[in-house]
């Protein structure tokens, strides 16, 4: 039984792939830059001691990723910060394979467009190895969240990771995957 590609998946294979290699003229097919994983994290300030208010940031991350986070918790203690070592201090998600294109696809397609004016991502949160970076501030521009059942509006990141080796070559490939990016900057 064939599994079932998702529409970005198959657009990167039969497009994307052929015009990365004939604008960086690579040789063999495995130097073709492609997605690694997607994490998403949330890392909860005040609301780390509520703890409703904690497995509600958990229960909402899980929905929008479709898979259930890891909690993350603090290496060592901080006073100032009101901070004890082993303390729950957020939730990571990281999506490989179709889920990971599954999430790509919504998150350009439905989550970005719902953005209150939204003039496109910034190319400069690029790390120089090839990965891409990014908040989002409102969890309620995921379809997937019931506004009338949200307790407090919150963000959180997601670090696109590729195998791209120069950030031109990330760029590249985001931008023929359909990330919208700023004009001019």
């Amino acid at each position: 039984m064939e599994k079932e590609v998702n529409r970005r998946h198959a657009y990167y294979n039969t497009v994307v792939k052929n015009a990365l290699k004939e604008k960086f003229g690579y040789k063999n097919v495995m130097e073709i830059p492609k997605f690694e994983k997607i994490v998403l994290s949330l890392r909860l300030g005040k609301e780390k001691d509520n703890a409703k208010s904690f497995n509600t940031a958990v229960e909402e991350l899980s929905l929008i990723a479709g898979q259930k986070p890891v909690i993350t918790t603090a290496k060592k203690s901080v006073a100032n910060f009101k901070l004890r070592q082993g303390q729950k201090i957020g939730a990571k998600v990281t999506l490989r394979g179709e889920k990971m294109y599954q999430f790509y696809d919504r998150l350009i397609s439905v989550a970005l467009p719902r953005v209150r004016d939204f003039q496109g991502l910034s190319t400069t949160s690029f790390d120089g190895r090839g990965n891409y970076s990014f908040g989002v501030k409102e969890q309620i521009i995921f379809p997937e969240i019931v506004y009338d059942k949200i307790d407090t509006v919150r963000g959180f990141d997601i670090m696109i990771v590729t195998t791209a080796k120069t950030n031109e070559e990330a760029y590249e490939l985001l931008k023929l995957m359909g990330m919208p990016f700023r004009k001019g900057k």
